[in-house]
């Protein structure tokens, strides 16, 4: 590749914190060299003293106001590195013929990883090959991994970015009765909920205009007074879409006010049952802006026979994924995703690890889910009055590994 086309690449991450980092490298370095059929999108270099990981996950990086393109959105790629060096700094270097060339540098955590984005192909369209180098630190010797490709990702195997004026007919409206033996006995999906307009999905709460009375709220969940029959965006690609293990992301401006909560979730195209294969995944579930444990959460649930088992709960500061003090869920869009393989579920902010699940994973076709739902337990958090609520898909991204 020649430098005029990794230009382009360069003048997206290089920054000042380069400087102090030797002239590149040549692409020959024994610790770096490349097996005989290339690079794939995961590496394991080990030495006597240091072993080092990286993987380079799709393009599952894009913080912004407002919509994108989701070609535009970087990759992620995470090196995890043994032994441990706290703060160690590491470089992350794109090939450029016989050279690496530096990208971008940030430091070990108290984890061993170090998560960066980059740019996933050239201006031209070609997969680009990275890796990392870490400086000598903490009596460790410098080490750089073996290189990784973006290749593996540069073409989703299902996508949406919600272009024109309505939704393609991959998806349908979930949820379309009350009933009232469940916890949304008093909201219900409805496509008046639903609109795509200037590049985005939105879903909203608003309150049911056909609705001549009130609800009650009864059972576990129950609460004085009587509330208003509220609308629910629930929207799936049940019976169209489903998949076998991969990385599903989707970049979501989330809802304000709580009293009810966005989610992006995937279940099992057979259904959810006592009985049932498969586990539902909740990749995220918002609760709304002052929430006091953060509003962000990751779930599993399942069955084992009859009786229902679930995992996960909030995300641990959660705050820390957010750029700013002015940033936030529901004032900025953020890419949130899970890479599902058949023993683990990684689930990630803009590209960097909130969760990770072993065990009980499912192993059957899921089917991905957008919704902003009012549920009886959150229904008195909110007046009517303060309806509707809103919650904003930029665009929802799947990458099929199957196995």
């Amino acid at each position: 590749m020649s430098a005029r086309r990794l230009s382009a690449v360069l003048a997206l991450a290089l920054s000042a914190s380069l400087v102090g980092w030797s002239t590149p490298t040549s692409a020959d370095e024994p610790s770096a060299s490349v097996a005989a059929d290339g690079p794939t999108n995961v590496s394991v270099h080990v030495t006597s003293r240091q072993r080092v990981r990286l993987e380079a996950l799709p393009q599952i990086v894009q913080h912004g106001a407002g919509v994108a393109s989701a070609d535009a959105a970087k990759a992620a790629l995470t090196a995890t590195m043994k032994p441990v060096r706290i703060g160690r700094p590491v470089q992350l270097q794109v090939r450029d013929g016989e050279a690496w060339l530096p990208v971008t540098t940030a430091r070990q955590d108290a984890r061993g990883r170090v998560q960066v984005a980059a740019v996933a192909e050239s201006p031209g369209g070609e997969p680009l090959t990275y890796r990392i180098r870490a400086r000598r630190w903490g009596g460790l010797a410098a080490v750089a991994s073996l290189p990784v490709s973006t290749e593996r990702w540069q073409e989703p195997t299902w996508t949406d970015e919600f272009s024109g004026t309505q939704l393609r007919e991959a998806w349908n409206h979930r949820g379309r009765d009350y009933v009232h033996s469940n916890r949304r006995s008093c909201s219900k999906g409805d496509p008046r909920a639903v609109r795509v307009a200037d590049g985005a999905l939105r879903l909203s709460v608003i309150r049911d205009p056909d609705a001549t009375g009130t609800c009650r709220i009864r059972g576990r969940d129950a609460a004085p007074g009587r509330y208003a029959y509220r609308l629910n965006g629930h929207v799936g690609t049940e019976g169209s879409f489903g998949f076998r293990y991969g990385v599903a992301a989707a970049r979501v401006k989330f809802h304000r006010l709580r009293g009810q909560h966005g989610a992006f979730w995937l279940q099992p195209t057979g259904g959810m049952y006592p009985g049932a294969l498969g586990s539902e995944i909740d990749v995220v579930e918002y609760f709304g802006d002052r929430h006091p444990q953060g509003g962000l959460a990751t779930f599993t649930h399942r069955y084992d026979g009859r009786r229902r088992v679930s995992a996960g709960g909030w995300v641990p500061d959660s705050s820390s994924y957010l750029r700013s003090r002015r940033d936030g869920w529901s004032r900025n869009y953020h890419v949130f995703s899970v890479e599902w393989t058949p023993t683990t579920l990684v689930f990630r902010i803009d590209g960097k690890e909130t969760v990770r699940m072993r065990g009980n994973v499912s192993a059957v076709r899921q089917f991905p889910i957008l919704s902003l739902i009012a549920a009886d337990y959150e229904i008195p958090k909110i007046t009517a009055r303060r309806l509707p609520q809103h919650m904003y898909v930029d665009w929802v991204r799947v990458w099929e590994t199957g196995g």
